[in-house]
C-alpha cells in the first residue's frame, strides 16, 4: 500500500478528500499544513498551532507545519513534501480541490518536482453534492473566515450547517470554493473524537497578495475549549 500526505487546510474540503482517500485504501500518514511568516496562523484560514496538532490527533496523523511567505510558499512547500518523500515514503499527495484548474495545475507542478503522484479525489464533483456529502454524513465544522467583497463578518464564526447554507446571499458559492469563507472540520467519522474549540472574537484582517492586490477578511478566533477537555 502506498503512503500518502494530505495537504490540509483543516476545512471541510480537505477533510472529505482526506476521508475519501482513505476509504480508497490509500494509507495517508500526515498531513502538510502551510503557516504564515510567524509560524503562529495557517495560511489562510489563520488556525493556531495548537488546534492544528489537535485535530491531527482526533485523526491520528502527524502534521508538518512549515512556515513561508507567499513569495516562498512554493519552495518551502516542494522542499517539505520531498523531506516526507525521502524520509517517510510518501509517494502520493492528497489535495481537495473540486474544480478550479489553475489550483491542479499547481499541484501536478510542485508535486512533478518532489517526485510525488498527486490525488485529488474531489475532482469533478458538483459543489453541492460536495457539501451534501459532508453534512449528511454527520460531520461539522465552523465557518472561521470570510472575504468581506462577498460576505459581511456576521457570517464568521457559525456553525457551516444548512441555515448557514439559506443564508448565503444570491452568487455565493455553497462550497466557498471562490474563496467566499473558509471553515475548520471539528467532528465527522474519521475523528477519533470531537476536536473541542471555542469563538473567542472576530476580527478584521487586510491581506496583501503577490502582485500588490488586497482583501479585508474577518476571522474567528478559535481556542481549545478547555472546559470541555478538562484541562488546565
Amino acid at each position: 500500500m502506498k503512503k500518502a500526505f494530505c495537504s490540509w487546510s483543516g476545512g471541510k474540503d480537505s477533510y472529505l478528500a482526506l476521508s475519501r482517500a482513505k476509504a480508497s485504501g490509500i494509507e495517508v500518514t500526515h498531513l502538510v499544513t502551510m503557516f504564515d511568516e510567524s509560524g503562529e496562523r495557517s495560511r489562510s484560514h489563520a488556525v493556531s498551532r495548537k488546534l492544528m496538532r489537535r485535530q491531527a490527533e482526533a485523526l491520528g496523523l502527524e502534521i508538518v507545519m512549515p512556515s513561508a511567505s507567499w513569495r516562498t510558499y512554493e519552495s518551502v512547500f516542494v522542499e517539505t513534501i520531498s523531506e516526507l518523500r525521502q524520509n517517510a515514503d510518501c509517494e502520493i499527495g492528497v489535495f481537495g480541490d473540486i474544480d478550479l484548474q489553475a489550483h491542479r495545475e499547481w499541484e501536478e507542478k510542485v508535486c512533478s518536482r518532489a517526485d510525488i503522484e498527486p490525488v485529488l479525489p474531489l475532482w469533478g464533483e458538483t459543489r453541492l453534492s460536495m457539501v451534501d456529502e459532508f453534512l449528511e454524513s454527520g460531520s461539522e465544522a465552523v465557518v472561521i473566515c470570510v472575504n468581506e467583497r462577498y460576505l459581511d463578518s456576521t457570517f464568521c464564526g457559525r456553525t457551516f450547517d444548512r441555515q448557514f447554507i439559506a443564508d448565503l446571499p444570491d452568487g455565493i458559492d455553497a462550497c466557498g470554493e471562490n474563496g467566499e469563507f473558509h471553515t475548520f472540520a471539528f467532528n465527522g467519522t474519521i475523528f477519533a473524537h470531537p476536536v473541542p474549540y471555542r469563538v473567542t472574537k472576530i476580527y478584521r484582517h487586510v491581506s496583501t497578495f503577490p502582485g500588490g492586490d488586497e482583501s479585508r477578511f474577518s476571522y474567528a478566533n478559535l481556542e481549545i475549549d478547555f472546559a470541555v477537555t478538562g484541562e488546565n
